[in-house]
């Protein structure tokens, strides 16, 4: 057989992160075995191996893999400013919890979907998602004391982290709620969205 190359090997390595992040996301870490994941990625069982010393290494920098692609995110639309509709956080509140998103358990923001998953599994991966957490409260924490210097308001770096707090958390719950009762109680679950959007930074 043909020896893998560097380039398969690091392409095999991000197709098993990229199929953990949906699985985990979608079924919970606890409900995936290493050998249903490596079918998902495409590859055999004993290759997991090559890639990851533990199920609990794969975990880790699936956290930290899915949150660096949030805070990117996070990060871009903070960049791009405020445009004619609304400021970045606006859009990122309206983002976050649309029906999209609710809609899609396997992707999006690990905040919500692997949240109780954090608080189960071992210190290495509660500090990866404390690491994320951390990083959505810098953001919005440095964006709201943007936002007063602009108007010509003072605010106090610690009551910007008050309200970062206070906004993720808020952003969090509602999703998690929505995402609860969407199949049973549609009304409901798009009415908790909606007023998460509505009410979120007010």
């Amino acid at each position: 057989m043909p020896r893998i190359t560097k380039e398969d090997k690091a392409r095999n390595r991000q197709n098993i992160l990229e199929a953990a992040g949906r699985m985990f996301r979608s079924q919970g870490i606890d409900a995936v075995g290493i050998a249903e994941l490596m079918k998902e990625a495409g590859l055999t069982h004993g290759g997991f191996y090559n890639h990851f010393a533990s199920k609990n290494d794969l975990v880790v920098e699936v956290y930290g893999a899915s949150f660096a692609a949030s805070l990117g995110s996070l990060a871009r639309t903070i960049e791009d400013g405020p445009d004619q509709d609304s400021p970045p956080l606006k859009r990122v509140v309206a983002g976050y919890l649309s029906t999209a998103h609710r809609d899609a358990p396997d992707g999006g923001c690990p905040s919500a979907s692997l949240v109780t998953d954090a608080g189960r599994h071992s210190e290495a991966v509660q500090s990866a998602y404390a690491e994320g957490v951390e990083g959505y409260l810098r953001g919005f924490a440095a964006e709201f004391l943007r936002e007063a210097e602009e108007k010509g308001d003072e605010l106090d770096p610690g009551e910007a982290r008050h309200r970062a707090i206070r906004l993720l958390s808020e952003m969090v719950g509602a999703l998690m709620l929505a995402r609860a009762v969407r199949h049973v109680e549609p009304e409901l679950s798009d009415e908790i969205l909606q007023t998460g959007r509505s009410q979120a930074l007010d």
